[in-house]
């Protein structure tokens, strides 16, 4: 980066917190902007969407200050997974914008390409997603509130061996949390005593699964593990599965939860039914706060059936870029605003939460469950839980 960007990115995140301030003394009052990088167009619109929803269910609770700056987010469309975009979007949020916060970030390419511009600008990232655990190692900047791939396959592969399954075929979308998902897997899997008999690497953009359908049925699996990216791609994986006849002829499916996303279930319909996964968050989580969040989702947007895990990694990535603007009251001071929430505990709507101090990524409860119907209703319904699970992943695994 030549120094002519550089002074531009370092100079534009003093003006956010300093040139709207009006200060007394150490008083401080701003409006500090957070950029938000996600999908709001094209096939992955719908986890922008959540992105959204779930900082505004957040303000909508907690108000939209801290201290006496007032916390304004903008918003950048990225269709679909565009490492150069998502960097030319973080360049023109911190230049133009003059934003003090990075957030957001579906895919792991797009969270990645950022790296060198938060360092630069020495400004925070809170990653709502991306689910690969090197993610964070590539900048001490970043922190993360969803989950990642080894944080919820090992729990899962732990529950499959135990349950007496021996053959598995694992099924991943060929990018970089769908590796760690089968890495994740493997690993743990085979340690249990179990075998895997095929790993399947699927195009990221892949839309006719009759191919890898086949493979499964060849192998002499019993059950497949399987990970893709919330949205169109788990809708026709998951169908084609059904379809396909692998179901009807008792093949077992398992995976992260992204193939069960509340707001796929009515287009699974019964495709749906008997999947087991393990994930951070249902919308059949029995909690108070879980109850407030999915109330005041019906208030502001009128249901609340969109509300799913990226909302909930959204809501608490609010939650956290609040207690680092609070710790640093408001000045721009990326390392320090990391720093402050290192070892943060709450109470999320998904459950306790902490952020490691190490991997700055959430430690947190994963949950078992089966997607069924009841009261007429498609859910995922929690059978079992396994709390304080780390991202097993973070520095090349267990």
């Amino acid at each position: 980066m030549t120094k002519t960007v550089r002074g531009a990115l370092l100079g534009a995140v003093f003006v956010t917190a300093s040139g709207a301030a009006l200060c007394s003394g150490t008083a401080w009052a701003a409006t500090i902007k957070v950029g938000v990088i996600a999908p709001f167009s094209g096939p992955f619109a719908t986890a922008g969407q959540t992105f959204k929803q779930g900082i505004e269910i957040y303000q909508a609770q907690h108000g939209k200050t801290v201290g006496g700056d007032t916390i304004e987010f903008v918003y950048k469309d990225l269709d679909q997974a565009n490492p150069a975009q998502s960097k030319a979007l973080a360049q023109e949020l911190i230049v133009k914008e003059k934003v003090g916060y990075l957030a957001g970030f579906f895919f792991t390419p797009d969270a990645l390409a950022v790296a060198p511009l938060i360092d630069e600008a020495n400004i925070p990232c809170v990653i709502f997603n991306a689910a690969t655990s090197a993610i964070t190692e590539k900048s001490p900047r970043y922190v993360r509130t969803s989950f990642t791939l080894w944080q919820n396959t090992v729990p899962l592969a732990e529950h499959m061996a135990k349950q007496g399954i021996k053959k598995v075929v694992t099924a991943v979308s060929d990018y970089g949390p769908g590796i760690d998902g089968e890495t994740a897997f493997k690993q743990t899997f085979e340690k249990g005593g179990g075998q895997v008999v095929d790993s399947i690497r699927m195009p990221l953009k892949s839309t006719d699964f009759a191919p890898f359908m086949q493979r499964i049925k060849d192998s002499g699996a019993e059950a497949i593990y399987a990970f893709l990216p919330a949205g169109p791609t788990t809708l026709g994986f998951a169908k084609a599965f059904s379809d396909t006849g692998l179901k009807a002829a008792g093949i077992k499916f398992f995976g992260p939860g992204d193939i069960t996303q509340e707001p796929d279930l009515p287009a699974l319909g019964d495709a749906a039914v008997g999947i087991t996964t393990t994930f951070n968050y249902s919308q059949a989580h029995d909690s108070d706060m879980n109850r407030q969040l999915l109330a005041k989702a019906k208030e502001l947007f009128g249901s609340s059936d969109l509300v799913t895990f990226s909302t909930v990694g959204a809501y608490d990535g609010t939650h956290v870029i609040y207690k680092m603007v609070e710790a640093t009251g408001g000045k721009p001071d990326g390392l320090k605003a990391v720093e402050a929430v290192k070892g943060m505990a709450w109470e999320s709507p998904r459950g306790p939460l902490k952020i490691d101090p190490n991997s700055r990524h959430v430690t947190q409860t994963i949950y078992l469950r089966a997607t069924e119907r009841k009261d007429g209703k498609l859910q995922n319904t929690e059978i079992a839980s396994f709390p304080d699970q780390p991202d097993y992943g973070y520095k090349g695994g267990k």
